[in-house]
């Protein structure tokens, strides 16, 4: 089969469209054809300078295909049904998957992280994995919805427990995630406040039913939320970001506010106010991935057509490398999408 992979961790031309050995499905295992694949931050930290990767390695927690074979012991999905791939692979015995608790399964591992990827023509998972695509939808929409939905909707509905009524401000909002956060938002009746560097992207988050955009290069943050809420703050913070906007996403919560986060991308760690914290009581809840049944959820719900995903544009396999320099220079709006060249 053909798929890109990396032999060792560096810029975006590390990355090599190359053909490699057919993956073989074992006893409960599945092999898929995969038709359509999806771009993720998680790959840029992999190919770039996450630690105790396995080399060469093919990258890709996202995508969607086809069962072309399966293992022994199989029964779950059939030859040439359409298939989601749910990204993270659990154990299902331990404790915290006994409980449907399995972000914090003692064996979770995420495709394209931990073993090898989607940006691959043929794929090997658990059965456990693959959930049927309904009609209506494609696998490009489909392949575009796994690691952001999925995390999206673990932070905002399970983890913060959003309700209809309260408001949430969404930093990074234009990116993949982002999208995925406010629609989920919007589903659940929340009122939207997102942040936006560039007019353009600032017009289409409008579009996606944004009640008001921040301009993170003109504006104050903390100063617009209290501005719109009416002196208040939000009652959510959707935090991704890390370091550069968790201290403006704090100041933006009301008392008793909580601040959802699940990644760090300008950096591993931040500080805060401590008095502040526990005087305005407010709460940080740390949030990975989602679990199988989260997964189902956002599956039917796509098929329904309650979400979609933003898709930027669709580029062969083999162009992976200048997908990760778009992700790198900020000139991404929701997701980039790969198909078999």
């Amino acid at each position: 089969m053909n798929a890109v992979r990396f032999h060792h961790q560096g810029p975006p031309e590390v990355l090599q469209y190359e053909e490699t050995p057919d993956p073989v499905p074992g006893r409960e295992e599945v092999l898929v054809r995969v038709r359509a694949a999806s771009l993720n931050r998680l790959d840029v930290w992999v190919r770039s300078m996450l630690p105790n990767i396995t080399l060469p390695h093919i990258l890709g927690s996202d995508g969607a295909g086809e069962v072309l074979a399966v293992g022994d012991g199989v029964t779950a999905v059939h030859i040439g049904q359409r298939v989601a791939i749910l990204p993270a692979i659990f154990c299902g015995v331990c404790d915290h998957c006994l409980a449907g608790e399995q972000t914090v399964c003692d064996c979770f591992q995420l495709l394209g992280r931990h073993r090898d990827g989607t940006y691959a023509e043929l794929l090997v998972v658990p059965p456990t994995n693959l959930y049927p695509i309904p009609d209506a939808i494609t696998y490009e929409e489909t392949a575009a919805m796994p690691v952001t939905f999925l995390t999206a909707w673990h932070m905002l509905i399970t983890r913060a427990g959003l309700q209809a009524g309260e408001t949430v401000l969404i930093v990074g909002a234009s990116g993949g995630l982002g999208t995925a956060a406010i629609q989920i938002a919007k589903l659940a009746g929340a009122r939207i406040i997102a942040t936006a560097g560039t007019d353009e992207k600032a017009t289409r988050l409008m579009t996606l039913g944004v009640d008001h955009v921040v301009h993170y290069h003109t504006q104050q943050i903390p100063e617009e939320v209290l501005q719109f809420t009416l002196g208040k703050g939000v009652d959510v913070a959707f935090e991704h970001v890390g370091p550069a906007t968790l201290p403006q996403s704090l100041q933006s919560l009301r008392s008793g506010g909580r601040l959802v986060i699940c990644g760090a991308t300008t950096g591993p760690t931040a500080s805060f106010p401590i008095r502040e914290f526990y005087s305005r009581q407010l709460s940080i809840i740390g949030s990975m991935a989602g679990t199988p049944l989260e997964f189902g959820s956002i599956i039917q719900l796509a098929g329904e057509g309650k979400l979609r995903p933003v898709i930027d544009r669709v580029l062969p396999l083999s162009h992976a490398a200048e997908a990760h320099r778009l992700m790198e220079a900020g000139q991404v709006f929701g997701k980039i999408v790969f198909v078999p060249d």
